[in-house]
């Protein structure tokens, strides 16, 4: 999975008012999982053994989500256009995404892995992509052919596939924030692509924004060229689901939320969203999320 952030400057410090103590080191322990890096911060004197757990779940949880691991769920799914008796993770995080769909008009819309591919397959090379290949790959995009439920997850035509790029990280983070803070963490933060804080005051500061404290919240940010498909960097890797190759009015967008989960979905579809009254509109439809930076493009 193919992070879309790792272009933006992201600093976190110790939380504010914490000792120098052995518990209170708080030194990083890093991985890697969905194509980030992840960055796990714990105030804890058991915190090798807390991040020990806190890495095998994300292990775990890459196993449901992941593109390119072969034996991944979604990629089953992709190849398949079914999964039996799927994982209750997938299914809490497709309920999260029909609900992000709906709420964005449908721009937020996963099933745009089909066009993600041919885009990507067709500059390949310094390439251009072709037509006819791009409009059979729109013709695949369809939130309302994905049915689930806890017997199957399962598409309605042969050919689609689903992305969960725009949200997965997110999920991931808040999963082991609550896994840490069911072990007796108290403060921490988890930074998997997308920040996760649990108790402390931790400030973080983004590129060219201000400098934000989280306490129990979670931030999120996304660019249209965060990661781009061609060698000219014009086609970036958030894609409408509409066919629409105008230029995006936003360069980037960062979303503070009560869940991580919530937060980086916001921050895609935020992408998407032609105006600042549309994109007010959006988040304002979430309890609790708030727009910390747009920056136009």
């Amino acid at each position: 999975m193919l992070s879309r952030r790792r272009f933006l400057a992201i600093t976190a410090a110790l939380p504010m008012g914490l000792s120098a103590g052995p518990s209170a080191a708080l030194a990083p322990m890093r991985g890697q999982a969905l194509g980030a890096v992840v960055t796990l911060h714990i105030d804890h004197p058991d915190a090798s053994r807390l991040g020990a757990l806190a890495l095998a779940e994300i292990a775990r949880l890459e196993r449901i989500f992941s593109l390119f691991l072969p034996d991944s769920c979604l990629v089953s799914l992709n190849t398949t256009g079914r999964l039996d008796a799927p994982p209750p993770e997938l299914l809490a995080l497709l309920t999260v995404c029909g609900t992000l769909h709906h709420a964005s008009g449908g721009r937020f819309d996963p099933t745009v892995q089909p066009l993600w591919a041919a885009l990507a397959q067709g500059y390949a090379g310094g390439g251009t992509p072709d037509r006819d290949t791009e409009a059979r790959a729109r013709d695949l995009i369809g939130w309302a052919g994905v049915s689930f439920d806890g017997s199957g997850v399962a598409f309605a035509r042969t050919g689609m596939a689903l992305t969960l790029n725009g949200i997965a990280q997110g999920f991931v983070a808040d999963r082991v924030a609550t896994l840490l803070r069911a072990q007796g963490l108290e403060v921490g933060l988890v930074d998997t692509g997308e920040h996760r804080a649990l108790s402390g005051n931790w400030p973080i500061r983004l590129d060219q924004g201000p400098v934000l404290r989280l306490t129990d919240r979670a931030l999120a940010t996304s660019g249209p060229f965060g990661t781009v498909l061609d060698r000219e960097g014009r086609q970036g890797h958030i894609l409408s689901p509409q066919w629409d190759r105008a230029a995006p009015v936003w360069s980037r967008i960062t979303i503070s939320a009560p869940t991580a989960t919530v937060a980086d979905g916001l921050s895609t579809a935020a992408c998407l969203m032609p105006d600042r009254a549309s994109l007010d509109a959006l988040v304002a439809r979430f309890p609790g999320a708030r727009i910390e930076l747009a920056l136009p493009a």
